[in-house]
C-alpha cells in the first residue's frame, strides 16, 4: 500500500513563507494528476492547487503567492507558499492519482497568525 507523506507545516506569521512537500513511499502507476487540498476549521475541504497532464491551476485565493511543482519521477510534489494570510490557515493533503486511483496524505498542519 503506498502512502503519501506530507512535511512542512508549522505556525508562521502573516507574510511570511512556507514550503510543504509529499513523497510517496513506493511508485505510482501512471500518474495523471498531483495536488495540494486545504481544510480550515468547519469548511469543506478545497483545492489548492493541481497539476493535471501538464497542466496547472490555482484556487483564486492564492494565485501569485503560491506554486505548486511535480517531480512524477520521484512521485513528489511540493508547494511553496509565500505572502501567507491568516485565512490560508488550515490542514493541507497531498494528492496523487495514479489511473483511477487516489492517493491522500495525511495532512499536514498550517497556522498562520496575525
Amino acid at each position: 500500500q503506498v502512502q503519501l507523506v506530507e512535511s512542512g507545516g508549522r505556525l508562521v506569521q502573516a507574510g511570511g513563507s512556507l514550503r510543504l512537500s509529499c513523497a510517496a513511499s513506493g511508485s505510482i502507476f501512471r500518474n495523471n494528476a498531483m495536488g495540494w487540498y486545504r481544510q480550515a476549521p468547519g469548511k469543506q475541504r478545497e483545492v489548492v492547487a493541481r497539476i493535471t497532464s501538464g497542466s496547472t491551476t490555482y484556487a483564486d485565493s492564492v494565485k501569485g503567492r503560491f506554486s505548486i511543482t511535480g517531480d512524477t519521477a520521484n512521485v513528489k510534489v511540493y508547494l511553496q507558499m509565500d505572502s501567507l494570510k491568516p485565512e490560508d490557515t488550515g490542514v493541507y493533503y497531498c494528492y496523487i492519482r495514479g489511473g483511477i486511483r487516489d492517493y491522500w496524505g495525511q495532512g499536514t498542519q498550517v497556522t498562520v497568525s496575525s
